[in-house]
This record gives C-alpha cells, structure tokens and sequence, in this order.
C-alpha cells in the first residue's frame, strides 16, 4: 500500500509497545504461574457457559463481546447507534459521553491522530439523543463542535462533497453513506445530507449494477478499489435508511429518490447471494471469502424499511435466511465468526462493526415484529 494509506480507516497503527499488568490482591514473580493466581469471586459469570440457547441468550452475548473489543471512531459510532436502537439509553448516553472526552478540535472519538471527519460523525446522533434525555450541554455543544467541523471543512470538491479519508488524503468511499448523511440529517441539515449522498454517488456507483465501487481516488481521478466490495454496500443501505426515517414529510421528492437508490442497492446485493444467505466479500467475485456482515447489514436494512413502509414484506423471507446466517456464527463467547474482518478488512475474522451490526439486525427484527 502506498504512504497515503496511512491515513485511511482502513489502515491502523500496529505498533507493539510494552505492557504494563497490575493485579489486585496478586504478587507478580518473574514469570506467571497461573496456578498460584487464585481469584475470589461470590459471583461466577455464567453467560459463557455452553452454546447460546436462544436468540436473546445470543444478544447478551455478542453485546458483551462487543464492549470489550477496542473500537476506532466509526466503531464507537455504530456500537453507540446499536445500543441506543436496542433501548439501552444509559449504555447510549455513556458512549456518547466517550466520544466527547476524546473530541478533539471538534471531531468525535479521535485515538492516535485517526479522525476523518465522515468517521467522527457516525456517533453524532446518538450525541444528539445524549443531549436530550439527560440535557447536559455538553452533548449539544460537541455535536455543534462537529457539524462546525464539517461545514468549515475545505476537504472537499469544488462542488462541496466531503472526502472520506482524513486529511490530506483525498479518496471516496462507499462507507462514507453510513457515516455523515445520518448526524447531517438529525441536525436538520437535510439537503446537505442528500447532497453528500449525491456526490459520492456521481463517483462510485456502477450504473448497471446499481452497486458502489468501494474507493475512488480523486486526485489520480482513477479507482483506488474499483470492487463491489459486500460490507461499503451495506454500509450504504443501512444510511440510506436512517436518512429517510429522518427526513420530514415535507421533502417527499427527496424521499422517493433515496427510497429508490435504497431499493436498487438492495436487489444488486441480494442477485449475488448464496443460498445460504452469505455472501462473498467481493459480491461478484465467487473466490472472495464467505461473510455475513453484509447479511446482517440487509437484513437491518429489510427489516426497517419494511416497517417504514417503503420496502415491500415480500422481503422478509430474504432478511430471516441472512439474520439466520449470521445467527449460526454466533459462537459461546459471542463472537461472529466470517466477517469481513479488523484490522485491515482484507480476511474474514472478527469486528466491532460486525458485533453492532448484529444488534442492530436483531433490536430491527424485534421492532418489525412487535409491529
């Protein structure tokens, strides 16, 4: 990878650095004699004894994996944004309250220098629901800090759309739909969020596929990643939901015409899935790996359009064979097995994304059901 990845989410810093162990009630020798280390406990944790038996046993389990695993902004974003769709208000408000103690010069959850703005702003609606329900200022104050930040911004094209990759680095991403358009549209900025949504669609849409091409370079004007890359798709679909659940009733034209790309996107995906209700990393490319993140993806994304009335109920039988894909990789510990996976989504393994993005899958299946 060239020098400028260093500066894309999808590339982190893998630095080993020294380790520092400290143990209450515990004595450290020169080297770790685990049975000299005895631990006292009323309350031995049961959650991870055997297979999950049920759907519910599955959720406390894949919650519990998730906030264990260390997150980068857009993960803290899409955790924080899984919790509060589940009515987990307090476990909302706290991540929100994470992502303004490390707000820096406007931007949400930066670690490490690591703070695109598109990425920065994927927590902002939960922010936005922090600022409301315990009225502490300082959530309002972050997110006007970082809507502040992106309309100074002058990382854009001369038509104003925003680049996904942090400074300097100028490249478009599918993963962009997810991340921005949703914070923009619950600050009322709405035409600006459909604006986003169209400028990067003018770079990255494969118009025969009605699918995105996941990275274009606009300094080379050329592709960095011309690939129908499974989890950016998924990323679009699930925005683009948020941002029509979100636009008022007076922009019914604007609705249509994301209504519309939504349903395009889903139906390019759903012609490339394997019968098990997997898909390939790389939708058209049959030698990529198997996953289910974009499974779990659509699915949300099926399950909430429906409800919302915009995505027909033909659907649903789609949405169970992906959920229930994503269901039987739930392992004991509640990790999702076949994800496309951190730190450098290149393999299938493990993420924070994928853990939320099962929550989020399941707290939409339970509001559509419940309807």
């Amino acid at each position: 990878m060239d020098q400028s990845d260093s500066r894309s989410r999808r590339t982190f810093l893998k630095k080993a650095g020294g380790i520092s162990i400290g143990m209450a009630g515990a004595t450290l020798l020169s080297g770790c004699n685990v049975s000299d280390y005895k631990i006292e406990s009323r309350n031995n944790g049961k959650l991870f004894l055997g297979k999950p038996g049920s759907v519910e046993d599955r959720i406390e389990r894949v919650k519990t994996a998730a906030l264990g695993m260390q997150r980068y902004d857009w993960e803290q974003g899409t955790m924080g944004q899984a919790l509060m769709e589940m009515g987990e208000p307090d476990l909302a408000i706290s991540f929100a309250r994470g992502a303004i103690l490390r707000q820096e010069k406007g931007r949400f959850s930066v670690l490490k220098g690591n703070g695109p703005i598109t990425d920065c702003s994927s927590i902002g609606e939960v922010v936005l629901f922090a600022a409301i329900q315990t009225g502490d200022p300082i959530f309002r104050k972050g997110a006007d800090e970082m809507l502040d930040v992106f309309k100074k911004s002058d990382h854009k094209t001369p038509e104003g759309i925003l680049f996904h990759t942090q400074e300097p680095t100028k490249w478009m991403m599918s993963d962009a739909n997810y991340m921005l358009p949703p914070f923009l549209t619950a600050c009322g900025e709405y035409q600006e969020a459909i604006k986003q949504i169209d400028g990067w669609r003018h770079y990255l849409l494969n118009e025969k596929e009605k699918l995105y091409y996941h990275i274009y370079d606009y300094d080379n004007q050329s592709f960095k990643r011309e690939e129908l890359w499974g989890t950016g798709n998924g990323w679009s679909a699930a925005g683009f939901c948020r941002v029509i659940k979100m636009l008022p009733d007076t922009m019914p034209e604007e609705k249509k015409k994301l209504i519309g790309y939504t349903k395009d996107l889903i139906d390019g995906c759903l012609k490339y899935m394997n019968p098990d209700g997997t898909f390939h990393d790389v939708l058209n490319k049959p030698e990529t790996f198997i996953e289910v993140n974009l499974s779990q993806m659509l699915a949300y994304s099926i399950f909430r359009g429906t409800k919302s009335g915009f995505i027909g109920s033909e659907y649903i039988a789609k949405a169970e064979l992906m959920r229930k894909a994503a269901n039987d990789r739930v392992d004991e510990l509640g990790y999702i097995h076949d994800v496309c996976g951190c730190p450098s989504f290149d393999r299938s393994y493990y993420s924070p994304e994928a853990q939320a993005f099962y929550l989020l899958m399941e707290a939409a299946a339970k509001d559509y059901y419940s309807s």
